[in-house]
């Protein structure tokens, strides 16, 4: 394993009126409000084939948090038990990647409103990919 970091370009971000981590829901089908993500011009011809009505998952660089962070209680809940990160889904780990599945309600040239994305205001997006039912190739 080398330890060479590796750059990872956003590829947009999210505008969300989720603008302080302490209101915004532990996961999207919690209360989330619905959110653009603008994705930037050079990749436009990326969004072909994105509908409104279709599931995708949008992977995040949770921007604001914790890099140093290796051990946490599930859900923020002071009676549970320390837990390492990588058991949870934390926003606070080393890599802070987010992990979010949604519905797309609209598609309007570069931008797409999204159902359940509980990222804040601001957060860089850097993947969008399909889910993918149990018929379909991998």
């Amino acid at each position: 394993m080398s330890d060479e970091p590796f750059v990872v370009r956003p590829i947009g971000w999210v505008e969300s009126p989720l603008i302080d981590l302490a209101d915004a829901p532990k996961q999207g089908d919690e209360g989330a409000p619905d959110a653009w993500i603008v994705i930037d011009p050079a990749f436009r011809p990326a969004l072909h084939g994105l509908d409104a009505g279709a599931e995708v998952i949008v992977l995040t660089w949770l921007d604001r948090a914790d890099r140093s962070a290796l051990a946490t209680r599930p859900r923020d809940d002071p009676s549970r038990s320390l837990s390492g990160v990588f058991a949870t889904r934390s926003p606070h780990r080393p890599n802070p990647i987010g992990l979010h599945t949604v519905t797309i309600l609209a598609v309007d040239d570069t931008r797409m409103l999204v159902r359940n994305l509980e990222a804040l205001d601001g957060t860089p997006v850097i993947d969008i990919k399909p889910t993918l039912g149990p018929t379909e190739s991998r």
